[in-house]
């Protein structure tokens, strides 16, 4: 269902992140995420542009690529600011580095913000992270449920149970999709 009507408003800022997912040739994956923000008007930046940046040009275009193997250990990081509101914002790409010999699993988020918060990093490409990270699980999904057998009678849980509502394992998706994996009060044919 589409968010209702909104009120009378006008554009102000405007923010694309795109991440996509890639399988190489070497069998490892890239996980490739870009950030750009674009503000409706003229904003004064004395770095930038004789002290202006003009609507439509971006205040921010950031991208991240995580290199990753199967089990999504982080082999390589490349980090790249190319337009940003401060000349000294772009010093601090290479700290994104840090995630390299790290693993994409629960606690992730928690270790970005240790490795990479506050004066550590850049709030944007922080927050990419995230979404690379979901990214990163989406575009190895299918191999993995293929290799691992997921759900099958007698075999692993399928990794995505308990992680939101759908796949609550007392819930109907999970009674139909995996029902050896289900523990609702409901009797389900197995």
């Amino acid at each position: 269902m589409p968010l209702s009507t909104p009120a009378e408003r006008e554009s102000v800022h405007t923010r694309h992140v795109t991440c996509n997912g890639y399988k190489r040739k070497d069998g490892l994956w890239d996980i490739e995420g870009e950030l750009i923000d674009i503000k409706s008007f003229d904003l004064q930046v004395a770095e930038r542009n004789d002290g202006i940046i003009p609507a439509g040009e971006p205040l921010h275009k950031m991208s991240l690529r995580l290199t990753i193997d199967y089990d999504l250990n982080i082999l390589d990081v490349e980090a790249s600011m190319d337009y940003t509101p401060f000349r000294y914002c772009p010093e601090i790409a290479d700290s994104f580095r840090k995630l390299i010999g790290h693993r994409i699993a629960p606690g992730f988020t928690r270790l970005t913000r240790e490795l990479l918060g506050g004066t550590q990093g850049c709030t944007h490409l922080l927050e990419m992270l995230g979404v690379l990270a979901t990214t990163a699980y989406q575009t190895t999904h299918h191999e993995r449920e293929k290799r691992e057998d997921f759900g099958a009678k007698g075999g692993n849980p399928p990794p995505m149970l308990n992680t939101c509502h759908t796949f609550d394992v007392r819930g109907p998706v999970v009674a139909r999709y995996w029902p050896d994996f289900y523990q609702g009060d409901d009797k389900v044919e197995k």
